[in-house]
């Protein structure tokens, strides 16, 4: 992947972007041109069999675009309809020359009504829209909808935020979506992802320098991020360099989790992976784990004495723990050192969260947070109650506040540091939503962390890993072939 391609722009950000490129003497007339041309021959390519191109342009350069597309569709014979929002007498600046310049009757957008063999290349709103669509505009989409017609978008399905991915009102399910120089958040955040439809980015010119000054905090997560904080093996790498990873294990009944994340540990490059248990899940994990190691630990003084007298590197609580004091001891016992802390050691600080981040605001960041919606929402109510927030800034927000790398999990997984920097993950294949497939990825992190990877890339590359292990592991897969498809990752 290009490293430009990795940078996603919010609509400010974008916009920026084309302010900036207009005052560097680049035409934004010929970049409108450019793009809805562009639009035009993805809707000429994807959909050649179309009977009747319907255009929907909006009050802005996404209807400029609609408006370049339309002309341009014409130009090559084909069929065409277009039906503004407003007024587009009252367009201003390249989008009123580009209405100018189209050819075809423009109908008012109450007017469409679908017709057999229709393409609806939708030009409303694109990434921009920050408020509910007017009641006209979600009538013609439930229509189309209705209808079952293929949508081109451009640039953003209309009725999704750009900035947050999610529904404002209504929203077109696009087949199709034309994007311009860089993908938007919404891209890949739920449920604007599937909404997009297959998304198409095309260069109409603008620098790469430009848009990399445009840019934020916001990434995809990608290789080329968290690859150069690898630690590379050489000839003298031995077991003990590669880090010492303990994984809790919960009572006699709840065992199964934390050999899930013992074993990915292990296949993701830790030196020595050990569980400790209580005295009662002794045997029975003593009957199940081979290469993984097994310490009896009852309470926290034996665990201080280990700690003490061990090279001990990270550690992972939480997947089959069980929820209560003990759990939030062990935490604190171990916090001087990079934890991974998921699922029950998770909840166990839902009643006093500010404990748990207070274990870990000094130094650098050794946290690590892996939680679901549900679990994000017992550790951060406020945020996730907060409707006006997306899934990317209450991310970030968690992390600052709890000076963790935080993973909040799902589809749409999204990697934050403490500093602002955030990651969307993309490669996470549907049937990787299985039972323990959490403990899976706590493993992998953990063992990142033992071998000395900084707590935010080796969360970005725990998800990104799981991921690539889930393809190669296909529809159908258990946490455990996860497990066995897991591949360490290398250093460039």
């Amino acid at each position: 992947m290009p490293a430009n391609a990795t940078i996603l722009l919010t609509p400010d950000e974008m916009a920026a972007a084309d302010k900036a490129a207009a005052a560097s003497g680049l035409s934004s007339s010929g970049l409108m041109l450019q793009a809805g041309q562009a639009v035009a021959a993805s809707a000429l390519a994807h959909w050649p069999g179309a009977i009747r191109y319907a255009v929907l342009c909006g009050p802005g350069n996404n209807g400029g675009d609609g408006y370049v597309a339309a002309r341009a569709l014409v130009d090559a014979g084909a069929t065409v309809a277009v039906f503004a929002l407003g007024d587009p007498a009252a367009l201003k600046g390249d989008a009123r020359q580009a209405f100018g310049l189209c050819p075809v009757n423009v109908q008012p957008i109450g007017d469409y009504q679908p017709q057999p063999g229709d393409l609806v290349i939708d030009g409303l709103f694109g990434a921009g829209l920050s408020r509910s669509v007017p009641p006209v505009v979600a009538e013609v989409i439930d229509t189309v909808s209705k209808a079952g017609l293929p949508v081109l978008a451009i640039d953003l399905p209309s009725g999704v935020c750009g900035r947050r991915g999610q529904v404002l009102g209504a929203a077109f399910q696009a087949s199709r979506t034309m994007t311009f120089m860089a993908r938007k958040p919404s891209h890949l955040l739920m449920p604007g992802r599937t909404l997009a439809g297959d998304v198409e980015v095309f260069d109409i010119g603008i620098p790469a320098r430009i848009l990399t000054a445009a840019a934020g905090d916001i990434r995809v997560n990608d290789p080329a991020i968290w690859q150069p904080a690898l630690p590379v093996l050489g000839s003298d790498t031995h077991k003990f360099r590669r880090g010492h990873l303990v994984v809790f294990s919960g009572s006699a009944s709840h065992t199964g989790a934390a050999r899930l994340s013992a074993a990915a540990g292990l296949s993701a490059g830790a030196g020595l992976v050990t569980v400790a248990a209580p005295a009662d899940a002794m045997p029975v994990q003593a009957a199940a784990l081979m290469a993984v190691m097994l310490r009896q630990v009852d309470d926290t003084g034996q665990l201080a004495g280990w700690m003490s007298a061990g090279k001990l590197s990270a550690f992972v609580i939480g997947p089959g723990f069980g929820i209560g004091e003990k759990a939030r001891r062990y935490v604190e016992a171990v916090a001087v050192k990079p934890v991974v802390v998921d699922a029950d050691a998770i909840t166990s600080f839902s009643e006093a969260p500010e404990v748990l981040f207070g274990l870990f605001t000094q130094g650098p960041t050794r946290l690590v947070l892996t939680p679901h919606e549900g679990e994000f929402g017992r550790l951060f109510p406020d945020l996730a109650g907060d409707e006006t927030l997306g899934k990317v800034e209450k991310a970030a927000a968690a992390a600052k506040r709890a000076h963790a790398a935080v993973v909040y999990k799902g589809a749409d997984t999204v990697i934050a540091a403490p500093d602002g920097r955030v990651l969307i993950n993309e490669n996470a294949p549907p049937w990787l939503a299985t039972a323990g497939s959490g403990d899976v990825l706590a493993g992998i992190i953990g063992a990142l962390l033992a071998q000395g990877v900084p707590a935010f890339e080796a969360a970005a590359a725990g998800v990104y890993l799981h991921g690539a292990a889930a393809g190669r592991a296909g529809i159908g897969m258990t946490a455990e072939d996860l497990v066995r498809h897991l591949a360490p990752p290398t250093a460039p």
